[in-house]
């Protein structure tokens, strides 16, 4: 059955279709502080980890589910070429997203252990300091090909053409790593999504006129928009997942980075 629509589609959905102009504001430090400091348990907390989380994505999308599960966070990005790394015709993509957060991951570290982020980190804050890091990458899959980010319109619409023949999956990674340890845990998770024959090349059309970046979604999937959902007939895993960030692979990973560190004090 189709998974009903979560806390984190109905805010995306509203920032996307009623204030586009509040995309900046997810994007700022702000934001992260306001929305990720609400009632409920802290997932940090619970795992005896330290917090703020560092977040090595502008994804709103991951910033949502982060806030969706009480986790506080910071954003930190450093950007690599992503295209220059590995082989799309060749990579299974569970390896390839696994390597892609890696390397984000590495590039990352080394520049807060270099200091190069210390105007970038939390107030109060330095790269001395314990943190959590967390980077994540995603691809769609369909018809036995990785589908990045659309480099055009024309491609976006290609993608989701294809949709209507038959199901597109998307494979989504996370890395979480301890600093100052360099302790890191990572995994894989993959939903699959079954789009009705009704879908066409014209909702990207659409979707732009409401300013929805469905070029900057992998296969450009958007199914948090009410013109995508209406043509979604099932989806097999989780709507958190399809969004880039499962909340059950963060949460699991969690465990296993405070397992880590307990068997490394040892």
């Amino acid at each position: 059955m189709k998974k009903a629509r979560s806390t984190v589609a109905a805010y995306a959905l509203a920032v996307l279709t009623r204030h586009p102009q509040a995309a900046a504001f997810i994007s700022s430090s702000s934001f992260s502080t306001r929305v990720s400091l609400k009632m409920g348990k802290n997932p940090l907390v619970e795992n005896d980890l330290p917090e703020p989380l560092l977040l090595g994505s502008g994804s709103f999308t991951r910033k949502l589910i982060l806030s969706e599960m009480n986790i506080p966070y910071h954003k930190i990005v450093r950007e690599i070429d992503e295209r220059g790394l590995g082989d799309r015709s060749k990579d299974a993509p569970r390896d390839l997203v696994l390597m892609l957060a890696k390397a984000k991951m590495a590039h990352l570290v080394n520049e807060i252990q270099a200091g190069n982020c210390n105007d970038d980190l939390p107030s109060g804050f330095s790269s001395a300091d314990e943190w959590v890091v967390l980077t994540g990458d995603q691809v769609v899959t369909h018809a036995g090909n990785i589908l990045e980010k659309p480099d055009s319109v024309e491609q976006a619409k290609e993608f989701v053409s294809g949709y209507a023949k038959s199901p597109c999956s998307t494979v989504g990674s996370c890395v979480l790593a301890h600093l100052p340890s360099g302790i890191q845990v990572s995994g894989v998770d993959t939903a699959t999504i079954h789009f009705k024959p009704t879908i066409t090349g014209d909702i990207i059309d659409n979707l732009l006129k409401e300013d929805a970046p469905v070029l900057c979604c992998a296969g450009g999937l958007m199914i948090e928009h009410p013109l995508t959902r209406k043509h979604i007939d099932r989806i097999e895993g989780t709507e958190d997942s399809v969004m880039g960030l499962s909340k059950d692979l963060v949460t699991r990973l969690l465990g296993e980075l405070k397992q880590k560190l307990i068997d490394n004090a040892k």
